[in-house]
């Protein structure tokens, strides 16, 4: 029974993990919506691996390495995947000057910036009641969410011409490669973001997160789908603007 409670937790996290993997193979063969699925799994696992550790009082070392190397895949290797996808019908083509390289690979940025930001976390005791900088997971639901609005905008056409031609006249090749460099940056930026973990009950020490909540309602009821990648960044302004209130 021990052994059960131990490693309930560490069990979950190895389920973030392998539906990570899933998501990673099936982004990677064009199968954006079974990597949708995988990415909500994950999701939904890497909050109840921490709350089942908690609840059981089965917190460990190896729990906390887990975590780490599950959400590299899950929300480092994912996204920066999706962004090598939005950049793969760009070529090698910059302005007119052609790369030696193809510019899809720059998107791998964002997979090396999620690394360090979860070594950056593993290190840093002070993010217990907020994060510094972006977390993985909601920088992965902003990429993966812009990605998944412009593939539904393609109406599930089997043109793969039509597909290359829809990214690239909605999206452009500098938006694609500053939104890579944005999104890099904010996983390690200094800024404090909302964490959804409460120090006190009191209503005044939680104003950040009832802002948070209900305008990602209001968002989600307005906008639907779109309104997913609209939230992050709707996060990140409310964080912005509670930064003196983050502690």
């Amino acid at each position: 029974m021990n052994f059960i409670k131990n490693n309930l937790a560490n069990a979950i996290t190895l389920g973030n993990l392998y539906s990570g993997c899933v998501g990673a193979i099936h982004l990677i063969l064009g199968d954006y919506q079974t990597t949708a699925i995988c990415i909500i799994f994950s999701l939904v696992l890497d909050f109840f691996d921490g709350f089942v550790a908690r609840a059981l009082k089965a917190n460990s070392n190896l729990g906390t390495q887990l975590d780490s190397l599950a959400d590299m895949v899950s929300f480092g290797l994912v996204p920066g995947l999706t962004m090598f996808k939005i950049l793969e019908p760009f070529g090698t083509d910059l302005s007119g000057f052609s790369l030696p390289f193809e510019i899809k690979y720059f998107g791998l940025l964002i997979t090396l910036f999620s690394c360090l930001r979860l070594a950056i976390f593993n290190l840093d005791e002070d993010q217990k009641y907020y994060f510094k900088g972006l977390n993985t997971p909601s920088n992965t639901i902003l990429i993966f969410g812009i990605y998944y609005i412009l593939k539904n905008g393609i109406h599930y056409s089997n043109d793969n011409q039509f597909g290359s031609s829809f990214i690239i006249a909605n999206i452009g090749l500098l938006p694609a490669i500053i939104l890579t460099i944005l999104s890099s940056w904010l996983l390690i930026s200094p800024i404090k973001m909302i964490a959804m973990k409460f120090k006190s009950m009191k209503l005044e020490d939680n104003y950040p997160k009832i802002a948070l909540l209900i305008g990602s309602i209001i968002i989600l009821i307005i906008f639907k789908t779109v309104g997913i990648p609209l939230v992050i960044i709707y996060y990140i302004l409310i964080s912005i603007i509670f930064q003196k209130q983050l502690k």
